[in-house]
């Protein structure tokens, strides 16, 4: 059994020491089905042409699509994992803040379907 976090403290301590916490990810708000939340554009993960890495990105719309997963699972859940990912790039910002705001569309027992714009 994983020991799951359930509070906005603990999904913030959730990924300590971990690739979400090295990159500065972080929780802005959590209820179930939905986790919104940001990383600051930081200039050494900025990519050569001086846009933020695409995978850093794409951290940010994993770990929250997971994170909000874990709001939706049963307290004996032993294990889970993002299969699939698919993104498309419209823009870019070069400072500030990037916010996500996952929307779950479809969630069974063993799949769930999620959108972060």
């Amino acid at each position: 059994m994983l020991n799951l976090p359930r509070t906005l403290e603990e999904f913030n301590a959730f990924g300590d020491g971990c690739p979400p916490s090295l990159l500065g990810f972080e929780v802005v708000s959590v209820e179930p089905g939905r986790v919104q939340a940001r990383l600051k554009i930081r200039q050494d993960l900025l990519a050569p042409n001086g846009f933020p890495l695409a995978a850093y990105v794409v951290a940010l719309a994993d770990t929250a699509c997971g994170y909000g997963t874990i709001t939706l699972l049963p307290p004996d859940t032993t294990g889970f994992t993002t299969i699939k990912l698919k993104s498309n790039f419209m823009g870019a910002c070069r400072a500030g803040r990037i916010l996500t705001d996952p929307v779950c569309l479809h969630a069974v027992r063993t799949t769930h379907v999620w959108d972060a714009p």
